[in-house]
């Protein structure tokens, strides 16, 4: 069986920026998320110029990192290490 899944549209400046919001729609998170995130040092990489901004590249190197797992049990044995 094959699923075809759409990719919804995000905004991107020419150089490959995108917006708070931006992001956390790329990665499925919330804007209030990914801030908290950024405050505790966990997040992805970003870039402040007056306001903050994230790159594609940067959010998919987080996403690869980030460990799968197959239970919450897991997942908390893998943030603890």
């Amino acid at each position: 069986m094959t699923i075809e899944i759409e990719a919804a549209p995000v905004p991107m400046t020419p150089d490959g920026r995108l917006t708070t919001d931006g992001a956390a729609h790329y990665v499925g998170l919330s804007r209030k998320t990914m801030a908290q995130m950024r405050s505790e040092g966990r997040g992805p990489r970003y870039i402040k110029l007056g306001r903050v901004f994230y790159f594609r590249e940067d959010l998919d190197e987080w996403l690869s990192q980030a460990p799968r797992v197959r239970s919450t049990a897991e997942d908390r044995l893998a943030r603890s290490e």
